[in-house]
């Protein structure tokens, strides 16, 4: 966060340690199978420590680095607002109780998971979550649509048809999409 950031009144308060482990913790709580939708949705629309443009593109990153995009994501926003602790205390916050729980229904899966009723329910679960990533790419592409990003939404289109589609793999579409999409946004700034 910039010094004038932080001087603005207009800008929220830096969040303690303690509110960056709660709000990941809610976040972590209140999903199955995929919580980036609860995480935008704290971030940017309930606390406003971010606008929608900076969590998009936090996002992006999160998703060209290695590992689960919600854990870069509350490493990321943890060490922007308190650097290395609260890095941690974001990540605590995030996978410290479902670790707990997710051990317990694994414990009871073993014991449980040939019923019929238990598959059905977690059928359920996942069209919920698909639901839910669904509304949130909405979100993220409505700021796209509103100022008419007509190369960001092709690009995001063509990475869905690649993957979603064709079933092509994740790294091609990366590998020949993102050089495309930077050097296009470079050519534009020019």
């Amino acid at each position: 966060m910039s010094e004038s950031a932080a001087l603005d009144p207009a800008q929220p308060k830096a969040p303690e340690l303690s509110e960056l482990f709660t709000a990941f913790l809610g976040v972590s709580l209140s999903g199955f199978g995929g919580v980036l939708p609860w995480a935008r949705r704290m971030l940017v629309e309930q606390r406003r420590w971010m606008g929608e443009q900076e969590f998009a593109e936090v996002l992006a990153l999160c998703q060209f680095v290695p590992g689960p995009n919600i854990v870069n994501l509350s490493v990321i926003v943890g060490a922007r607002f308190q650097g290395l602790m609260g890095a941690v205390a974001a990540f605590l916050g995030l996978v410290a109780v479902p670790v707990v729980i997710m051990m317990a229904c694994g414990a009871l899966y073993a014991r449980y998971g040939e019923l019929e009723a238990l598959r059905g329910a977690l059928a359920g679960l996942a069209a919920a979550a698909a639901g839910l990533i669904v509304a949130m790419a909405a979100k993220l592409a409505a700021p796209l649509v509103r100022e008419r990003e007509i190369p960001a939404l092709l690009f995001a289109l063509a990475a869905f048809a690649a993957v979603g589609i064709l079933r092509l793999p994740l790294y091609w579409a990366v590998l020949v999409l993102a050089p495309m999409s930077v050097a296009l946004a470079w050519w534009r700034l020019k």
